[in-house]
């Protein structure tokens, strides 16, 4: 049993280090195999530090709503060190070039073109205009709604792990397609989510109908995204996985605003 518990801090540690830029000591042992099944679990702790630094923020300062926006939006890029955000601007990149091997070299240049930036600021300005909404009321519903957005994304990533293929011989997100077998790998990840989410209507958080809204969104658009994507390129490579990621994200952020 203790090995077993060492052995699932270590991975979650390491994922915790890969996902994040959370400092933690160098010498703590980690182990990189197999993270991204822990990925929507750093996605409910990116989320709870976001929600946790709002809620501090509205309760004890006299911060405006456009502002304690910004900060959060400035936060999770901080916290993500832009991981996902570089991924969405690189697609944006590949995705405008007509052909497919030039649009995958294009993906792999560190430099952002003119569609990359473009889509960096819609996203930032979407996810700070949904935040915008409720910003001034500490039990907001995309404040509280953090978590679940930052887990169930990171969730629709292991959507397009299991399901399509990784197109370059090495990378990062070459770490993540060896290490997951199969949909019982991602199967954990989505009871805990699941649980979260009832357990967030049984507090009140949400409604039901947002409650129900939630894991359909995230599940049918992340879905949807990977295949138009795998349509596109025949595969997924590190950026996609950070494009899904992102625009999943953005999409439930804004689905809760409206809603």
């Amino acid at each position: 049993m203790v090995r077993y518990l060492r052995a699932f801090i270590q991975k979650f540690l390491g994922a915790l280090v890969f996902y994040t830029q959370i400092p933690l000591p160098h010498t703590l042992p980690l182990d990189f195999d197999g993270i991204a099944r822990f990925a929507p679990l750093i996605g409910l702790a990116i989320g709870g530090v976001l929600m946790m630094t709002g809620i501090m923020l509205v309760t004890f300062t006299v911060i405006t709503p456009w502002l304690l926006a910004a900060v959060l939006v400035a936060l999770w890029v901080w916290i993500t060190g832009a991981l996902h955000l570089d991924g969405a601007m690189d697609m944006a990149d590949g995705w405008a070039c007509l052909d497919r091997d030039r649009g995958l070299g294009v993906m792999r240049d560190p430099h952002s073109g003119a569609f990359g930036i473009i889509t960096a600021i819609v996203i930032l300005l979407l996810k700070m205009a949904a935040l915008t909404q409720d910003a001034i009321v500490p039990q907001g519903t995309q404040l509280l709604g953090l978590p679940l957005i930052c887990g169930w994304a990171r969730w629709g990533q292991l959507i397009a792990i299991v399901r399509f293929p990784y197109l370059r011989a090495e990378g990062k997100g070459k770490l993540h397609k060896t290490a997951i077998r199969g949909f019982e790998d991602a199967l954990p990840s989505l009871l805990i989510l699941l649980g979260c989410q009832v357990a967030a209507y049984e507090l009140g958080f949400f409604s039901l109908g947002q409650t129900v809204m939630m894991p359909i969104v995230a599940l049918f658009f992340s879905w949807g995204f990977a295949t138009w994507i795998n349509g596109k390129f025949g595969g997924h490579t590190g950026d996609t996985y950070g494009a899904i990621v992102e625009w999943t994200e953005t999409v439930l952020l804004c689905c809760l605003a409206l809603s």
